[in-house]
């Protein structure tokens, strides 16, 4: 890939030193655009702070006779209190939600709101990625899964003269970083509420030839910052105002203990309960890159593919973006360390008692799989469980 490679790979040097800054996650500089463009036919978003027009013929004349300015007060009042009361569901505003707040386990966070249900949370969530410049790429409502499309945080370009020229000239996008980030949205409907999970996933691009002229993109750790940040301002999208959201992350910052995590065999043993470990685990399967098509908590079943190759047009032939991940291809098909295009599996947590849990890997049929491939998986999720 050589789109904008040298004006981006310039970049990458302070892009690595602005991602060790500590600063907190609510001071993150963030101005997203994806490539691709807005899908066509997408409805108008009401900001949050505004309300939508109400339908209504606000200027009726009253009765026929003599205009009086008692009498049009008088219906202007009665048009009033017959007016619906805007809410979530009829004018895409964004009610404020007293009960939210942030949780954290080891280096996950998710947020606890109570008082919605997933059903109008959905929307709200829709809108709020549309509005800080992401794609919506999929979403299946019904099993509370969204997932964003790649998208390039232009913030972390130096604001300088030479970038102010091209803006100006209408060239700006040639004026590029060489990453990319996208997110994967989970809802997960418990007793307590409804849990909402962002995991990033980012990527990249790097010279792979010594004259540098040809570029790939390259898997990048998932960043817990970037991914606080977001659950940060979407806090604050449900009506906390900035400092109740930086007091929430705050307390979410807390030191806590880690929990525990050993392979044994073709089992991952966790020291956790079970409520504890399907959060985790599912959070963790989405930074690893496993895509979760579909659960069943009452089995504790998670049904997951490998993601699919999305940004390298060469396919198999170059490796590609995932398959740097060794372990989800290989070109030798008979290679137990693969996972075939295409194939489906299973992730089990199930309750082992007095605190704890077991994760396994299962083929389709629902067959304990013990082979490399499933020491690799388990070892990943082991590295994101820790």
């Amino acid at each position: 890939m050589k789109r904008n490679a040298s004006v981006a790979l310039l970049l990458s040097a302070s892009l690595l030193a602005a991602c060790s800054s500590t600063s907190e996650p609510l001071d993150k500089k963030l101005d997203y655009k994806t490539d691709g463009p807005k899908p066509q036919g997408a409805s108008l978003e009401v900001p949050p702070d505004l309300t939508a027009p109400q339908i209504q013929n606000k200027y009726t004349i009253p009765g026929s006779g003599t205009a009086s300015l008692a009498a049009m007060d008088k219906a202007e009042q009665q048009q009033a209190k017959a007016a619906p009361v805007p809410s979530a569901d009829n004018s895409g505003v964004l009610s404020k939600v007293d009960n939210v707040a942030m949780q954290r386990d080891g280096n996950q966070r998710w947020l606890l709101v109570k008082g919605k249900s997933a059903a109008e949370l959905w929307p709200q969530l829709k809108a709020f990625w549309q509005d800080n410049g992401f794609v919506i790429k999929s979403e299946e409502q019904d099993i509370g899964l969204m997932e964003t499309d790649w998208a390039e945080n232009r913030a972390k370009l130096p604001n300088d003269g030479l970038r102010k020229l091209m803006d100006a000239v209408g060239i700006g996008g040639v004026y590029s970083t060489p990453e990319r980030d996208k997110f994967r949205i989970r809802l997960e409907t418990t007793a307590n509420g409804i849990e909402v999970y962002f995991s990033h996933r980012g990527m990249y691009e790097t010279y792979i030839d010594e004259g540098k002229s040809e570029t790939m993109w390259q898997p990048r750790p998932s960043d817990p910052q970037l991914e606080a940040a977001f659950l940060g301002r979407f806090m604050m999208r449900l009506g906390l105002n900035e400092d109740q959201a930086r007091q929430e992350v705050k307390q979410a910052d807390a030191p806590v203990k880690n929990a525990r995590a050993q392979i044994e065999g073709d089992t991952l043993q966790v020291v956790d309960g079970f409520d504890r470990a399907w959060r985790r685990v599912g959070l963790a399967l989405d930074r690893i890159g496993l895509t979760v098509n579909d659960r069943d908590r009452s089995k504790g079943l998670y049904f997951v593919k490998p993601a699919k190759n999305e940004l390298d047009p060469k396919g198999k032939e170059s490796g590609g973006f995932w398959s740097s991940l060794a372990f989800w291809k290989s070109s030798d098909d008979k290679d137990s360390t693969s996972i075939k295009e295409g194939a489906e599996y299973r992730v089990l947590v199930k309750d082992a008692g007095e605190g704890r849990s077991q994760v396994q890997l299962l083929d389709s049929t629902g067959s304990t799989l013990n082979n490399s491939l499933s020491k690799t998986v388990l070892s990943k999720l082991q590295s994101e469980l820790q």
